[in-house]
């Protein structure tokens, strides 16, 4: 199995397929899940010829289920690891909610400063915060993300069932049938990871301010969200992102949810390889 070992010792496993002479593509992926949530678009982008890398977070899938550090920082630090190991060079980066925030992160405090990062794409992604604040009127309150941690604590297999088979595919909307088999996937993936690093995770992904990232972040991004995302409401996140990005493109997909790459994978796929090739 392909690891590396950060700077604190913990073994953070990556994926990483394709020519490595080929322009590398990266994958971020959301809470709680893997690498193994990209496998619609990494499997697209390597039969179009490129090198696609996605890692499990500290804590989650096949990396090191260990006590400290489930942060923004440490997550972003994590990845820096595996960029150098793998010594990447003008990557797109590609972020799915959390693994937006990573990405951000990521972007903004080593890979664009490091000069690998060529673009950038955030889909239904967290940032800039998520929680609400005196400076951030509009956001959730403490006591949605406190109700997470609760369900977590009490029964996590029960919630992360009940979470994939309702809002964060849309398969609770009316006239919509839950797809069972995406349902077990998105469980086996959650189950995998360390209840400690998830239930911590909610704090990074929840209060985490990204806007200082934001505003360093001057390599083209796409920012992408579905407008029935029941998970990162629209109204607070890629809108004001997309304005705190130097060289952003929003793009906004009617109806679609939360899990668009998995529901509807030939859509998002055909507009991420406009925006890398273009």
């Amino acid at each position: 199995m392909n690891h590396v070992t950060t700077a604190d010792g913990v073994d953070i496993f990556y994926k990483d397929w394709g020519p490595k002479s080929a322009k590398p593509l990266v994958f971020h992926h959301g809470w709680p899940l893997s690498a193994d949530d990209w496998d619609a678009q990494m499997l697209f982008f390597l039969g179009k010829g490129y090198r696609v890398i996605a890692h499990d977070r500290r804590g989650h899938g096949r990396s090191s289920q260990v006590s400290d550090g489930h942060d923004m920082d440490h997550y972003a630090a994590d990845f820096a690891a595996v960029a150098k190991h793998l010594n990447l060079r003008n990557a797109v980066h590609i972020g799915h909610s959390t693994g937006g925030g990573e990405a951000v992160h990521y972007v903004a405090r080593h890979g664009q400063p490091d000069g690998r990062v060529a673009k950038l794409v955030l889909i239904g992604a967290v940032p800039p915060i998520m929680v609400k604040t005196k400076e951030n009127p509009g956001g959730l309150p403490i006591e949605a993300f406190d109700n997470l941690r609760s369900q977590l604590a009490a029964n996590r297999g029960q919630f992360y069932h009940d979470l994939a088979s309702g809002p964060f595919y849309g398969f609770n909307r009316e006239g919509t049938k839950a797809m069972e088999t995406i349902v077990q996937n998105w469980w086996r993936q959650s189950i995998m990871g360390a209840a400690n690093a998830q239930y911590l995770g909610i704090k990074a992904f929840s209060e985490t301010n990204f806007t200082e990232d934001l505003k360093i972040i001057s390599v083209p991004t796409l920012v992408l969200h579905g407008e029935d995302d029941q998970i990162v409401p629209i109204a607070d996140s890629a809108p004001l992102s997309a304005k705190l990005l130097k060289n952003s493109t929003l793009k906004i997909y009617p109806g679609l949810p939360h899990g668009m790459c998995t529901t509807h994978a030939d859509i998002i796929n055909g507009d991420l390889l406009a925006f890398i090739e273009r």
